[in-house]
């Protein structure tokens, strides 16, 4: 049992933090919202009236909040974490971010001998109410060994992937993937469709094949009855694929489908359909087919 500090208790955080009481830590947590509030209460959490509360006393500190801006604040506002962290912690942002960023969090926290790690999750909704998120480590190995255990209550897969920004990367390569995949899976529901060919029938099949994927298992229900209530949100999704494209700028590269993608997503969340879940990449691509009325 140890002293967990958690900073957000949104749709994945709160699942994160029920699963640490269940493990047996002590959860001492912060919220912004009523309902965030609300929700770190419901599944036996502790409530900690400020950031530097979250802190005091913690073993390990943890972020999970939406943005690059998000982290920053907790990090660098007023009585932030660089300010009240001490030595014998390590802190560990599980938010997606830019790399940039994490890096920057990391020399400011190792200044004051605080290890952190960078250590994004995949897997959604309903991986992080089972427990059994895919998380990307960023940073020194030795602090992930420290908090491993506490990372297992809420990860089946804990991967250590290289220096201080790494985790970031990888989710960033993550989602630029899941995003391709969600709209190949669209594009191929609107063939079917379209085709007259049974479309539960057809999805069984080719999610028994080559074709099939964790997005195609997931993401059936969602696809087959064209229902998309948010496991992961359009605007979320959205934002991860910007921190792409700033990558890829940074180093030059091309990546067309990546590119096409991000269009279509940003072209979703801009028609009004930033709070559903990123599934309804089926939404828009039947509506560029005048099938708006099909199922």
């Amino acid at each position: 049992m140890s002293a967990i500090g958690f900073v957000g208790a949104g749709v994945m955080g709160a699942p994160m933090i029920a699963n640490l009481v269940r493990a047996g830590h002590l959860v001492r947590a912060y919220g912004r919202s009523p309902a965030s509030r609300e929700r770190i209460e419901a599944v036996g959490g502790t409530l900690a009236g400020s950031v530097a509360a979250v802190a005091k006393g913690a073993d390990v500190v943890i972020t999970m909040v939406a943005d690059s801006s998000d982290v920053q604040e907790v990090a660098f506002g007023a009585d932030g974490l660089v300010d009240t962290c001490v030595e014998g912690q390590v802190f560990v942002d599980m938010s997606t971010i830019a790399p940039s960023v994490a890096v920057e969090v990391h020399a400011a926290l190792a200044a004051n001998g605080v290890p952190a790690l960078d250590a994004p999750v995949s897997g959604g909704e309903q991986a992080a109410i089972d427990g059994t998120l895919s998380i990307m480590v960023g940073g020194d190995p030795a602090a992930l060994e420290a908090v491993r255990p506490g990372l297992s209550a809420i990860g089946r897969t804990i991967t250590y992937v290289g220096p201080p920004g790494s985790g970031q990367l990888t989710k960033a390569a993550n989602q630029l993937i899941v995003a391709a995949n969600l709209q190949a899976v669209a594009e191929a529901v609107v063939l079917l469709t379209r085709s007259g060919v049974e479309l539960e029938a057809a999805l069984s099949a080719i999610g028994g094949g080559l074709a099939g994927s964790a997005v195609l298992d997931r993401k059936r229900t969602a696809f087959l009855a064209g229902t998309f209530d948010p496991g992961f949100r359009v605007e979320l999704h959205d934002k991860d694929l910007g921190i792409v494209a700033g990558i890829v700028r940074e180093h030059g590269l091309s990546l067309p489908q990546t590119a096409i993608v991000t269009q279509l997503m940003t072209a979703l969340r801009a028609r009004g359909d930033g709070g559903l879940d990123h599934s309804a990449l089926l939404r828009l691509t039947r509506a560029l087919n005048g099938m708006e009325n099909e199922l």
